[in-house]
């Protein structure tokens, strides 16, 4: 008897629901988001929000900067991929360990690097004390921005000029560099904008230091998360996303006794045990999802979800992926908000009256919740970037 076989309906049909996109399980909390889709992505700040209100029955602003800031019950941690995940505090032990402190570790060979070959004096020994120093100071001023925390430590206002004599000669803060490690390790996080939600002027604050979890373990962990919103999945699905090397994720799979199948075409896939029966089929659903979207960055091979003569259009050259229009499991095209705060949209083939107006009504949800809010994707995409022009001609 061959192993099970999931196509491409099966998948969308999966996609739909564990992402909390079908209309009739969106969520109330942002951490049931944020523990659904594993981690939000939080390298453009506005993702974290406009992934978040997608799978919200009531969208939000306020509800997630409840969970950033208020409840710290969301935390923003540099992990797979070398990405900024904000994942719920239950699950930040296990991506501290199993991604975060290696990638912390190397940011903090490559400021020491830094520091001894383009600033004077420092050496292990002064970063250490350095970083001692802020924290105190952060402890007695409850937050702080890293202008604030130079007046305690001096040192922080010290530069680094890096390519010196070169036309791209630049100055470097040792104080921006310093809390970006800080935050690396789990030391301090960032707290609430000094401005709107899409500010990226923000103070630090310390965080609680996690409880220590086996890096096999916590990367056992990390996977099961995923394959339970992602699978089916390759094991290069697996590698892509957690950016680990291929023997991590082939023991990470094994320590979960995870099974075999087919996709469509009779590729090998891998889910968790007891996950190979079919999903209900969910009521058809339309998204506008922003850049960044984990569901559009889930996965390596995207053919199933995602036509490949669309991805010029909505990726950009460094595969960063731009806002999305979905149709039952499909991006169907992009979209993109103009100054005026028009929500506009571009479908890439017909897929139907219902499903156009069901854009529609997504479209004209997102611009009610934004209000006043305008919102341009840090990394932009030629789609993206045609539909704010032709606003503007």
């Amino acid at each position: 008897m061959g192993v099970p076989v999931i196509g491409d309906a099966e998948r969308r049909a999966r996609l739909g629901r564990r992402q909390l996109l079908v209309p009739s399980l969106r969520a109330a909390r942002v951490e049931d988001v944020a523990d659904a889709v594993v981690g939000l992505h939080a390298t453009d700040a506005a993702t974290v929000y406009l992934s978040a209100c997608a799978r919200l029955a009531e969208p939000s602003a306020a509800e997630v900067d409840r969970a950033l800031y208020e409840d710290v019950s969301l935390v923003k941690l540099l992990s797979m991929r070398r990405t900024i995940f904000a994942v719920t505090e239950g699950l930040a032990p296990y991506v501290s360990s199993a991604a975060a402190r290696a990638i912390a570790a190397k940011e903090r060979a490559t400021l020491l690097k830094h520091l001894r070959d383009f600033a004077e004096g420092w050496g292990e020994a002064r970063l250490a004390e350095t970083e001692r120093e802020v924290l105190a100071a952060l402890a007695v001023r409850g937050e702080a921005t890293t202008r604030e925390l130079s007046e305690d430590v001096p040192q922080l206002r010290e530069t680094m000029l890096m390519s010196a004599g070169k036309a791209y000669e630049a100055k470097q803060s040792v104080g921006s560099r310093l809390l970006r490690l800080l935050a690396s390790d789990g030391h301090v996080r960032r707290s609430r904008p000094r401005g709107s939600w899409l500010s990226s002027s923000y103070p630090w604050a310390p965080v609680p230091q996690w409880p220590e979890v086996p890096v096999r373990e916590a990367k056992a962990q990390v996977v099961r998360r995923w394959l339970a919103a992602y699978g089916p999945a390759t094991v290069e699905d697996v590698k892509w996303w957690t950016g680990w090397t291929l023997g991590d994720v082939r023991r990470a799979l094994a320590d979960l006794g995870a099974l075999d199948v087919a996709l469509a075409g009779g590729a090998p896939a891998l889910v968790l045990p007891g996950d190979e029966a079919p999903a209900a089929e969910p009521e058809p659903w339309a998204a506008l999802l922003p850049a960044l979207d984990p569901a559009v960055m889930g996965w390596r091979g995207r053919d199933w979800y995602l036509r490949p003569e669309d991805v010029p259009a909505l990726f950009d050259r460094a595969g960063n992926a731009g806002p999305t229009v979905w149709w039952c499991g499909e991006v169907v095209g992009g979209w993109a908000q103009r100054p005026d705060g028009e929500v506009v949209w571009r479908l890439f083939r017909d897929v139907g009256a219902a499903a156009e107006r069901a854009v529609a009504e997504r479209a004209e949800r997102l611009a009610g919740w934004l209000g006043e809010v305008r919102v341009t994707p840090r990394f932009r995409t030629p789609l993206e970037r045609e539909l704010v022009a032709r606003g503007a001609s």
